[in-house]
């Protein structure tokens, strides 16, 4: 079952940097899948399947839809719903993106909370321990779509980028924060990613690139775990 390897490597990546620093930074993915794999990990938590010290894990957000807190759309609230409210994470330990203000003031807000809770200047990237990352059936990730300007930032950490397929902003994690991680978890299911994950791992046939084929983590792992589905073309 997808979920439930990505929950276990959830775990492995969690009791590896705890046991390293004493603490697990992990930015989280949107996504049925993403909230699948949260479900299974809260339920581990009440019936004590797992032992994560939880008041060690850092929350983030890999991206987050231009909405309130409490939208239906956002990613904060389906990952508070099905984990966060579920297991002891102290609320000081969760930093979630600021969809309700203007996008560029939210997306510089963020720069500002990774830069403050990392504890680094104003030109380092933060190095978190794990991203989780989807694949949308165009190839994009996080909110990084393609022909978006944001897929060109080099400098940025986060930035407010216009998804002209939803016609509204989203505020993303750019691949400089990205390919700056210890590791980088892909999770794609499902028959409609079937061609695009070919076309990520092996090459589009017309020579075209994707999001998703500019995640290289610099000094990292990068780890993909896919479905009998997903994997048809491969």
């Amino acid at each position: 079952m997808l979920a439930r390897a990505a929950a276990v490597e959830f775990l492995r990546a969690a009791r590896h940097a705890i046991a390293a620093t004493g603490r697990f930074t992990v930015a989280l993915s949107g996504g049925s899948t993403p909230k699948a794999v949260f479900t299974l990990l809260a339920q581990d938590h009440v019936t004590g399947a797992n032992s994560l010290r939880w008041d060690k894990v850092q929350i983030f957000f890999g991206d987050e839809r231009h909405v309130p807190p409490d939208h239906a759309d956002s990613n904060y609230r389906m990952a508070n719903e099905s984990l966060l409210s579920k297991v002891p994470i102290p609320v000081e330990n969760i930093h979630r993106i600021e969809g309700e203000l203007n996008a560029a003031d939210a997306a510089a807000r963020y720069e500002a909370r990774l830069r403050s809770v990392f504890g680094i200047s104003a030109r380092a990237v933060p190095r978190f321990d794990l991203v989780m990352l989807g694949m949308g059936p165009d190839g994009h990730t996080a909110s990084l779509f393609p022909g978006s300007s944001a897929l060109a930032e080099k400098n940025a950490l986060v930035c407010a980028a216009w998804a002209e397929k939803f016609q509204a902003h989203r505020i993303t994690l750019t691949f400089p924060a990205i390919n700056a991680a210890a590791e980088v978890l892909f999770i794609a299911g499902g028959a409609d990613k079937t061609t695009m994950l070919r076309n990520i791992l092996h090459g589009d046939p017309s020579g075209q690139t994707y999001p998703a084929q500019t995640v290289h983590p610099a000094n990292g792992r990068l780890t993909w775990l896919v479905d009998e589905a997903a994997a048809g073309l491969l």
